[in-house]
């Protein structure tokens, strides 16, 4: 397993997604603990791609617990069908919500999010996380964003 990324910090955001994404793979390989490679994955998309925050939301007890990640403190819980994570959970489908002002209900766990994606991983057929990713800008994420980081959902897929 290697500890270092390689990372263009001057590669167009396609050229990031497509280095990291076989990175994470590999960085997983071997290792069977759900945390450790969660922990290392979010370690990762936040040294790649400078996110405001990104992290894992776990289904545990009929809610949403709050996993590893990496920025500012989050909410600890959230339940079926409350904000962007809650939602995502519920409908079991990836959101993308360009202006997180403008989504009923959305949960502000810090008021320096802006816009946010969530994609939810699954288990047996039902869902068993969500990867919650924030940004301190509008408008900050798209199909590009959506396709890639599906990918390492499916890599989170053959773990969990």
């Amino acid at each position: 397993m290697a500890e270092n990324l390689i990372i263009s910090l001057s590669a167009d955001k396609t050229s990031k997604y497509q280095t990291l994404i076989p990175q994470i793979a590999a960085l997983v390989t071997g290792e069977p603990d759900v945390i450790a490679n969660l922990s290392n994955i979010a370690a990762a998309l936040n040294q790649t791609m400078k996110f405001f925050w990104v992290g894992f939301y776990l289904v545990k007890n009929n809610e949403l617990v709050l996993g590893p990640f990496q920025g500012p403190i989050a909410c600890t819980r959230i339940a079926l069908g409350k904000g962007v994570c809650g939602t995502s959970w519920k409908e079991k489908k990836t959101i993308i919500v360009p202006n997180v002002d403008e989504f009923p209900g959305h949960i502000a766990c810090s008021s320096a999010s802006k816009s946010e994606i969530v994609l939810p991983a699954f288990k047996n057929g039902e869902v068993a996380l969500v990867l919650d990713v924030d940004s301190d800008s509008l408008n900050d994420f798209d199909e590009i964003d959506e396709l890639h980081l599906k990918q390492v959902m499916a890599i989170i897929e053959e773990f969990i």
